[in-house]
């Protein structure tokens, strides 16, 4: 069989394309306008106005500029609202950059403690390859924010301001990841060439004194200490000395990240059952990281009962699919791009995980749900892309959408069924770090 493109093969697909009806009129509504744009379903958006039965009151969104820290601007809303309830502080906000510091440095320890355990591997090892192909970011998991938080605390964003390197991640990034792979090589040579556990943690240690530099140089050394002062939206002045960010953690905010789990739909693993991603676990005394797997349905009926209570849910999706970030739009309906291009484009949800068409690549924050019926019809979703995305920064999204592009919602256990905690009573699956999951 010929596997070259003939010059007959290239006859034949132009007159097949000559055949269609319309097909130069479709073909230059695209080249004009675009694929998304020349796709879009107006009379979709009929189904997708501001109104929503259910409804926890929010303000201003957060702005995490060109950084990768939706997981953490996510978890950081959820605490952020509660405060702002409960005192009476409209806006208010935490320091992204404050957990964002702690972030970094714990990724370069667990880099160092991966690399020493897996020293004896060669560098071709998948593994040892997947160490080493992106040493530290500024993407995560639900449960790292919740570790970081456990550990670290959280300040006001007053005390530790956003910098330029915190909002534009791209040049730390780039210098942090030569660092640590240079360091890793060595520590790799330390390692084969004899060294004892003392040596190779006081060479880490070394290592991590010049990450803690750079960090500083970038985002800004953290504070030991802090004054808190704010006023209300009453104008009544507070002010409170002396603080830790453990203390004022555990001052201002009742919550429990123990309480709280995250529900998982990747039906391209099995359902039921817990897995859990150790190679992203990088606080070693920390919450660990835990899906439970388990329908789509699960999702959402916990996620309807959390809000009806008045609190928001992180969830962890697919954000570039079928969506518009101008419009401020997550509909697959709202686009027809298959119809356009006259080509079947539909997946299963558990093929695109497979075949890596879908990835979970953004976190946010549910804040509202429209009900008919008893059911839902469209979620209103909090994103962390300012206010110029969007309606003031706010999201709608479609529960197809939800059905097609939503993995994980972050949910208190007294809304799960009885099936979904004694999914969690079971022993986690460990993933791979390449997962789909992951």
């Amino acid at each position: 069989m010929e596997k070259d493109i003939l010059p007959t093969d290239l006859a034949q697909l132009k007159k097949k394309f000559a055949a269609q009806k319309q097909a130069q009129i479709l073909a230059r509504t695209v080249q004009k306008n675009g694929v998304a744009a020349a796709s879009e379903n107006y009379a979709a958006r009929q189904n997708l106005n501001q109104v929503f039965s259910v409804e926890v009151k929010t303000g201003k969104v957060t702005n995490q500029k060109k950084s990768g820290r939706c997981w953490l601007f996510s978890t950081l809303n959820t605490l952020r609202h509660q405060f702002a309830e409960k005192y009476q502080v409209k806006d208010f906000q935490l320091s992204q950059n404050y957990n964002s510091f702690y972030d970094r440095l714990e990724k370069a320890n667990k880099f160092y403690e991966s690399v020493l355990e897996t020293a004896a591997l060669p560098l071709a090892d998948r593994r040892v390859m997947n160490l080493f192909d992106e040493p530290n970011s500024d993407g995560g998991q639900w449960s790292n924010a919740a570790a970081l938080i456990n550990k670290y605390g959280v300040v006001p964003q007053a005390v530790m301001p956003e910098t330029y390197n915190s909002e534009n991640t791209a040049e730390i990034n780039d210098a942090l990841n030569l660092k640590l792979r240079k360091d890793g090589l060595a520590l790799r040579d330390a390692k084969e060439s004899g060294q004892s556990a003392e040596e190779l943690r006081q060479l880490k240690m070394e290592f991590l004194s010049v990450v803690y530099r750079m960090l500083v140089f970038a985002f800004g050394e953290p504070p030991t200490e802090f004054d808190f002062e704010y006023r209300d939206d009453q104008k009544e002045y507070h002010y409170d000395q002396k603080l830790t960010a453990q203390q004022f953690f555990q001052k201002y905010f009742t919550w429990d990240f123990d309480d709280y789990v995250c529900l998982t739909n990747a039906p391209d693993h099995q359902l039921g059952q817990v897995y859990g991603l150790p190679s992203e676990d990088y606080i070693f005394d920390g919450q660990k990281i835990a899906f439970v797997n388990t329908e789509i349905t699960a999702l959402k009926q916990a996620a309807i009962a959390q809000l009806k209570a008045g609190l928001t849910v992180w969830f962890g999706n697919d954000v570039l699919k079928a969506s518009d970030r101008q419009q401020g739009i997550l509909a697959p309906e709202f686009y027809q791009r298959g119809e356009l291009f006259g080509a079947d484009l539909d997946l299963s949800k558990a093929d695109r995980l497979r075949s890596r068409e879908a990835a979970v690549s953004h976190a946010m924050t549910l804040v509202g749900v429209d009900l008919v019926a008893g059911r839902p019809t469209k979620w209103k979703v909090e994103n962390s892309w300012g206010e110029k995305n969007g309606q003031q920064g706010y999201f709608i999204m479609s529960d197809r959408w939800f059905d097609d592009f939503v993995y994980e919602v972050i949910v208190k256990k007294e809304f799960l069924q009885s099936k979904e905690l004694a999914i969690l009573q079971q022993t986690p699956i460990n993933l791979a770090p390449w997962d789909s999951l992951a």
